[in-house]
């Protein structure tokens, strides 16, 4: 039993008691309890209901979990709240196959756009142009003179129509400072599709903008869904709405714990780095600036990552920063000031250059972290636990991959490299810190999807998909701890949160079933029974009593 005072005052009786479960707490000396005590935002006590009943007193407020499993409460390791808010406007392109049925999705949107409307999409699969060049012909057959834009489901590509290039005044080839192409036909003409950030924002800009009433009512929707859906934290990889995020905050209408790293880019130069560096102060009572977020390469199926070798395409050749050297020096600037990193890594010459650049680092206390690494040479795995580095990765974004290596990602990286896909296991056995998350609007937030695909190795809910690469798969236990006590090290929050203890933030994730003994399709679809933040109770299907 956790319990420091058996006869407590009543100013120490509990605000809020939960008995009647299982409990998790992930805490090696005590890992298994039924009951949880909290007070002002802090676990008071844990252990058996008749133990923790003393902690009852005319104000506190029990729940009676019903058999439910608590645990540590859940954190997506990466993700995109609000910046994922633009990104998933329009229709939702992810059940699109073919070409057929994107020519088919178009036209339904066409149908439906009035009088200076976009045509708009996102989560767009690479798979659908096969081995074809991927070009806007479809996009242009379907949508006639209604700008297109359509997002691919790696948020670093897009497809854009005839029309919206014409808005936007793109016309040929332009040259950018981070990585970023305009792909043209052989006579200099665009074929609509744009790479990378710098090349999409062109066409982004003119599209017209979404009301602040409208995105923050989003916002206010999409958090209340992820706290459904257990979550209680999650690390942002950008700085977008901060404000927004903020007003929430003050309102008390934030249902989640956020922790932001606003974008480091090329280019930025001290006077930049000292500006991410000021707003590091930044904070509310549920979320703050804690760290930035770095971009050392693209992606792999838009032949923009950074990998040793080039693509079979011979592409994916070259760092995001123009000068890699450049993108050291902020790290270490970051780093002597005490300040966490986020680096983008996902080709195997990416992570190499992130575990050079800290392994010449002195050690301030700061926790630096690669982010993807969806191909990791066997050199490299014993370098995250040697270093320090956390790793942290998205088990569902190998579902965009096939067994058989027959994808557009497989076929681009070549046999070899794709053998090394997404090596969860081999990096939590090499002793490395493995932070678990979806990358949302990527792939779906919900962290009982994250925790079952880690297991899988394939979408829950489809056995008849065969596993990418099983031997990566992560056992329920160390799943579980990527989306808590890994997360709570990641952010430097080991001493605050992460496992249920006395002291410890009382954020909390009940489930219908035991996270770490039912099968992992079972736990995809069973309903969380309660989330609680900071004390509060932000989701429940449970039912409480005086």
């Amino acid at each position: 039993m956790h319990l420091p005072d058996m006869h407590l005052p009543e100013q120490r009786t509990a605000d809020l008691l939960l008995h009647g479960g299982l409990v998790r707490t992930l805490d090696p000396a005590h890992p298994v309890a039924k009951a949880v005590a909290v007070r002002d935002g802090t676990i008071l006590a844990v252990g058996d209901d008749h133990e923790l009943r003393w902690l009852r007193g005319p104000r506190t407020a029990t729940v009676d979990l019903a058999g439910a499993t608590l645990t540590p409460g859940l954190v997506d390791g990466h993700l995109h709240p609000v910046l994922g808010l633009e990104t998933t406007a329009g229709a939702d392109l992810g059940g699109v196959r073919d070409l057929r049925g994107l020519r088919d999705r178009i036209a339904a949107e066409r149908r439906r756009a009035g009088p200076g409307d976009w045509i708009l999409g996102w989560n767009l699969d690479p798979n659908v142009f096969g081995e074809d060049p991927v070009t806007a012909r479809v996009v242009d057959e379907a949508a006639g003179e209604v700008p297109a834009f359509l997002t691919f489901a790696d948020a670093h590509s897009a497809l854009a129509g005839s029309a919206a290039l014409r808005l936007a005044g793109v016309d040929g080839p332009r040259e950018f400072g981070q990585g970023a192409s305009i792909a043209c036909d052989p006579a200099g003409r665009p074929t609509g599709h744009l790479l990378e950030h710098e090349a999409m924002d062109l066409v982004r800009l003119v599209i017209p903008a979404e009301p602040e009433a409208r995105r923050r009512a989003r916002l206010r929707r999409l958090l209340r869904e992820m706290a459904a859906a257990g979550l209680t934290g999650g690390h942002v990889m950008d700085g977008d709405g901060i404000e927004l995020v903020g007003d929430l905050d003050a309102a008390g209408e934030l249902p989640v714990r956020l922790r932001f790293a606003p974008w480091c880019m090329p280019g930025d130069g001290e006077p930049g780095w000292q500006e991410l560096l000021r707003a590091q102060r930044q904070h509310g009572e549920l979320w703050r600036v804690g760290g930035v977020k770095l971009f050392l390469d693209g992606t792999i199926d838009g032949g923009t990552a950074w990998l040793e070798e080039p693509d079979t395409r011979g592409a994916s050749t070259r760092s995001f920063w123009p000068d890699p050297a450049e993108f050291s020096a902020a790290v270490r600037f970051f780093a002597a000031h005490g300040v966490p990193t986020a680096t983008h890594a996902i080709g195997d010459a990416a992570v190499r250059h992130v575990l050079d650049t800290v392994a010449g680092l002195p050690d301030t206390g700061a926790r630096h972290r690669v982010e993807h690494l969806e191909t990791v040479p066997d050199g490299q795995l014993r370098r995250f636990a040697e270093l320090g580095v956390v790793a942290s990765m998205q088990p569902t974004h190998a579902h965009y991959s096939r067994a058989d290596g027959g994808d557009n990602w497989s076929r681009r990286l070549g046999a070899p490299r794709a053998g090394r896909a997404w090596r969860c296991r081999d990096l939590a056995d090499a002793g490395a810190t493995l932070v678990l998350g979806s990358d949302w609007p990527i792939a779906s937030f919900d962290p009982r999807r994250v925790l079952a695909g880690a297991r899988l190795r394939r979408p829950a809910g489809s056995p008849e998909i065969e596993p990418v690469l099983p031997g990566q798969a992560l056992t329920a236990l160390m799943a579980l701890a990527g989306m808590t006590t890994h997360a709570a090290e990641a952010a430097g929050e080991s001493a605050v949160a992460g496992r249920i203890r006395p002291g410890r933030r009382a954020d909390l994730t009940a489930f219908t079933v035991d996270p770490l003994r039912a099968p992992a399709d079972e736990l995809a679809e069973a309903p969380i029974a309660l989330t609680v933040l900071n004390g509060q109770i932000t989701h429940s299907t449970l039912s409480g009593n005086r």
